[in-house]
């Protein structure tokens, strides 16, 4: 069921939302002079996939966790991308192909060794990554691997749609800070 409310919303999303992706395509090409950021990401099952975002730092940045980049390579229009979670919309198309969903532990990357011990052990990635969920809404950040891991794994033992879409709302409504830039 959730599979499917995810297919759908990522659909209505996309069609909905393009002109707001064609603005932040357009502009982005103004801040940086490429908008569309497409990384390579751990998804289900430890299966590699590219994770595509609007980008909210300069092209040079290290490919590195958000937690362990540095806050002068964030854009301006990158602060306001990620401060209003604009820059999760492409993820739409992630979702729409079934590489994630819209709840879901966040995909890390494949040089976060610790995050995926701890994941591993707890079975994290036997579920689609997600665009949101438990962590992010608790402002738990991949700077703490073993306490996310550990999250990841309550919110998958707890997962329903009740609690699917508790995780959406709560994200909408502006509750995380997403992963944190030390500034």
């Amino acid at each position: 069921m959730i599979r499917l409310i995810d297919i759908v919303s990522a659909f209505l999303g996309l069609l909905f939302l393009w002109p707001v992706l064609l603005v932040v395509t357009i502009i982005g090409f103004f801040d940086t002079g490429s908008p569309i950021f497409v990384q390579q990401r751990v998804g289900r099952h430890k299966k590699p996939f590219k994770l595509v975002k609007f980008r909210t730092m300069s092209v040079d940045t290290q490919s590195v966790a958000s937690h362990l980049a540095s806050a002068s390579s964030i854009t301006k229009l990158g602060a306001f991308l990620r401060k209003t979670k604009i820059d999760e919309l492409p993820q739409l198309w992630n979702v729409l192909k079934g590489e994630m969903s819209l709840v879901g532990p966040r995909p890390n990357l494949f040089n976060q060794f610790e995050l995926i011990a701890e994941r591993d052990t707890l079975r994290v990635y036997e579920v689609r990554p997600g665009i949101t969920g438990l962590a992010q809404v608790s402002d738990i950040d991949m700077s703490t691997p073993k306490l996310l891991a550990e999250t990841d794994a309550r919110m998958i033992a707890d997962m329903s749609l009740k609690t699917y879409f508790k995780y959406i709302i709560k994200t909408v409504s502006g509750s995380g800070q997403g992963d944190r830039v030390k500034y």
